[in-house]
């Protein structure tokens, strides 16, 4: 196997962790996609308590708290992110409202029904669509929502090397249709799906990748595993330039019955 088709899960965690943390948010986003998946959620006040599980440094979690009430909690497994995301909620001066803490999105440090709303930007992928669907709901009170983004299939035939690719990189990739199907037998009533338009990708997220590399590669010389995961960050993007009419990210918002 090339070096730029090497799964990401052969490559070193601390890594992966250092290369994302330099990047302000860790998967395709923007502000405008954020801000359009919360006006779909009802209810919330000052004293709504939502968890971002799977937070990053955060960058999406800034903006859920400078257009909603309440309380927020950032959760992520790597320190090195929590770190940060802390350092971004007082730079933003939230840091009386949004908090984040170390944690695993497997076993979620909150109480049953404690919870108004659940969001997570392309992490749920880590423990499965269907799994944190229906494992994050007790966490959510009656009427709470989930919000995720999540890698789906836009076409039910796809050329066979993006086809492979994801196969490799997440099994759990399925169709749209599907997708809310499975979000309705978790338990809850969809509530809206929209795909995340190509500047998510192109220009809120790959476009930044070029000076991190550079950076990156500058810090870690004569490294060969820091030179592969770079190499297939590069083939990532390449793919997706490719094949970006049959996949992409797809949010997915939820209301528990």
């Amino acid at each position: 196997m090339s070096n730029e088709n090497s799964s990401i899960h052969e490559f070193d965690v601390n890594l992966i962790c250092e290369y994302f943390s330099h990047l302000e948010r860790q998967g395709p986003g923007s502000l405008e996609i954020t801000i359009k998946a919360l006006s779909f959620i009802e209810g919330l006040d000052e004293q709504s308590k939502i968890a971002d599980i799977g937070c990053g440094t955060g960058g999406q979690t800034m903006i859920l708290a400078q257009h909603t009430p309440g309380q927020i909690k950032g959760l992520d497994l790597f320190p090195t992110f929590i770190d940060l995301f802390n350092k971004n909620a007082q730079k933003h001066n939230l840091q009386e409202r949004v908090k984040g803490i170390v944690g695993s999105m497997m076993e979620l440090p909150f109480q049953a029904e404690e919870l108004d709303l659940i969001w997570s930007e392309g992490a749920i992928y880590n423990i499965g669509f269907e799994r944190g669907l229906r494992e994050w709901k007790a966490f959510l009170k009656p009427g709470g929502y989930v919000a995720v983004s999540e890698a789906s299939w836009f076409t039910e035939e796809r050329p066979q090397e993006i086809h492979d690719f994801w196969m490799d990189a997440y099994p759990g990739i399925d169709t749209i249709p599907n997708k809310v199907a499975q979000m309705q037998q978790a338990g809850y009533v969809p509530v809206a799906s929209f795909i995340l338009p190509d500047n998510c990708w192109l220009e809120h997220f790959y476009a930044l990748h070029a000076r991190v590399q550079e950076t990156y590669l500058k810090e870690h010389a004569g490294n060969k595993a820091a030179e592969r995961f770079v190499a297939n960050q590069r083939h990532e993007e390449k793919l997706y330039n490719k094949y970006k009419d049959f996949y992409g990210y797809v949010f997915y918002i939820g209301k528990k019955i």
